[in-house]
């Protein structure tokens, strides 16, 4: 134990290590209980213990472990408790009638296996997307219903409703706490990675509010992804996933000014591009090529993403590259907003002309109702008409696109644009 009378040191030492410590807590809680709800409460129910206690008897050596241990232990309490719960306890082992639980599990593995049970369990696909994306970030992610109702711009009573739905729909349904297998394993791996590709996104480019980024969504996003990529090594996208967000993040110092301002990608300064995280990206896509199979989403994502971490300078990027990869990730998951992508692309790579063209015809095409409201739509038409001179028209694009956006930041870079376009 440390020394006593730490006060308010081992308060913010109690709530540290708790949000370290949250997601496998509740994970191996889970487990034993059956039930996500009540795993939360009894984690929560551990950190009122150490509030309490730690103050008068030191914070412990192993603080995560003595959180862990007397969440568990309350757990098999509640199944002592109920006579409903008698033949599970008997399965759960004699041994925990007896004893209390070691401080630590014997193995680290089961507390890897019970935090991949619980990925699969937040999201599963009974929830809608929004409510799965909440209860990620409440449970693995560790943010209050405060910071997620703040990082996605919604009353904090709303995402609390959305979190005591999910709870009460998982338990109403039963779900299993398990890794599914074989086809539903499939199905779900796709619900998880594209819940933390969701929550990532919104922290690298906010749909609403003042500010152009949410750091603290991003840092989360990727810690998730990394620790599936630890739990999940022979999936490729999972492995493509983290790779893809790795080297998204390492521009993230540079897409906006010390004032917030946003920066375009060709203003930026690629010497502040951060080269840790560009050198694990490559590592993780390596790794995902490695296993075999033909790319997905993901891998092809972070194959563009790569194409432009390596260019020295934005002249230097291989755009015939990039525009050939967004072709293929069109063809396999087709999307207007990827065309949209593909044609910026080509236009930098054959001229604005040719991405002009690609742009009307995917505007007056099916897909066209469907970006309708895309501020993305009219700014880059609004750049390509620039390029190509026909400046008045571009004026009129960047201020249509400018009155779509819900974002302060891009609505002033793009007011700004229209005003310099003469």
């Amino acid at each position: 134990m440390t020394a006593h009378g730490e006060g308010s040191g081992s308060a913010g030492a109690v709530e540290a290590v708790f949000r370290i410590e949250q997601a496998r807590i509740i994970a191996a809680v889970a487990r034993v209980v059956r039930d996500v709800g009540i795993a939360e409460e009894l984690a929560q129910d551990a950190l009122v213990a150490a509030l309490e206690q730690w103050p008068e008897s030191g914070v412990p050596d192993n603080p995560g472990a003595w959180l862990m241990a007397t969440a568990r232990r309350r757990a098999i309490d509640l199944v002592r408790r109920r006579e409903t719960y008698a033949r599970k306890l008997a399965e759960v082992g004699r041994t925990l009638e007896d004893s209390a639980p070691p401080p630590e599990p014997a193995d680290a593995d089961d507390i890897d296996d019970d935090l991949l049970r619980l990925v699969f369990v937040s999201c599963h696909p009974v929830l809608s997307t929004e409510a799965r994306v909440a209860l990620t970030l409440r449970l693995l992610g560790g943010l209050t219903t405060d910071e997620i109702a703040r990082a996605y711009l919604v009353p904090e009573p709303t995402v609390a409703q959305r979190i005591v739905r999910a709870k009460r729909s998982l338990a109403k349904a039963g779900v299993p706490f398990e890794v599914p297998y074989g086809a539903e394993r499939d199905a779900r791996l796709a619900s998880v990675l594209e819940v933390i590709y969701l929550v990532f996104n919104e922290g690298y480019s906010a749909t609403a509010g003042d500010d152009l980024l949410r750091p603290g969504l991003c840092e989360d996003a990727l810690r998730l992804a990394r620790v599936l990529s630890g739990l999940m090594p022979k999936e490729p996208e999972v492995h493509a996933l983290t790779a893809l967000l790795e080297l998204q993040a390492s521009r993230t110092a540079t897409r906006t000014a010390p004032d917030g301002t946003p920066v375009l990608l060709a203003d930026q300064n690629r010497s502040r591009w951060d080269r840790l995280l560009i050198r694990r990206g490559v590592e993780a896509l390596t790794r995902a090529s490695a296993l075999g199979g033909a790319p997905g989403p993901y891998a092809l994502q972070a194959a563009i993403a790569a194409c432009h971490a390596g260019a020295a300078t934005y002249e230097d990027t291989d755009w015939a590259t990039i525009a050939a990869l967004y072709g293929r990730l069109a063809a396999l998951t087709p999307s207007p907003v990827v065309e949209l992508n593909r044609a910026v692309a080509v236009s930098m790579a054959d001229g604005p002309g040719a991405g002009l063209a690609l742009v009307d015809a995917l505007a007056a095409g099916p897909a066209g109702s469907a970006l309708k409201g895309y501020h993305l739509l009219p700014s880059v038409r609004g750049d390509l008409l620039a390029r190509l001179g026909r400046t008045e028209e571009a004026r009129a694009e960047f201020v249509r696109a400018a009155a779509l956006t819900r974002n302060e930041r891009e609505r002033t870079l793009l007011e700004e644009r229209a005003a310099r376009t003469r």
